[in-house]
């Protein structure tokens, strides 16, 4: 990461990662870098008292470890366009579906980042739930 992505890192999401096992670990270490590449901006915290949330303008995604995959969940209101197919759940969810990454399972980086930097630029004409209501 550039020293001004790390500016914007949180260490409570640092102590979540390093909790993990190592294989997921690395799926948050990437899903992270991911979605600070996607905005500079973005800002880490903690909600619901242990899950690390990225914000920028409203919600982007979550992460949520889970005993055989992590979850990420994309906070889009499902209006943001899913070309690749990277979304495994909560498809006709209101407020956010979810890409799973298990064990082994390469992240389709370039699909990841174009959703993540959509959902800011969502975000930053008002958030979802205006854009789906049109305006």
């Amino acid at each position: 990461m550039q020293p001004e992505q790390l500016a914007a890192t949180d260490p409570r999401v640092d102590a979540f990662i390093a909790a993990l096992p190592g294989w997921q670990q690395s799926i948050c270490r990437e899903v992270r870098e991911l979605v600070h590449a996607a905005d500079p901006d973005v800002l880490e915290t903690i909600k619901r008292t242990t899950q690390p949330y990225f914000v920028l303008d409203g919600n982007i995604c979550a992460l949520l470890a889970a005993k055989d995959h992590v979850n990420v969940f994309m906070y889009d209101g499902g209006i943001v366009p899913d070309p690749e197919g990277i979304i495994t759940a909560g498809h006709d969810n209101k407020t956010a579906r979810t890409v799973a990454f298990r064990q082994g399972e390469a992240i389709n980086a370039p699909a990841l980042i174009e959703m993540f930097r959509q959902i800011i630029a969502n975000n930053r004409a008002g958030g979802w739930r205006k854009l789906k209501a049109g305006g």
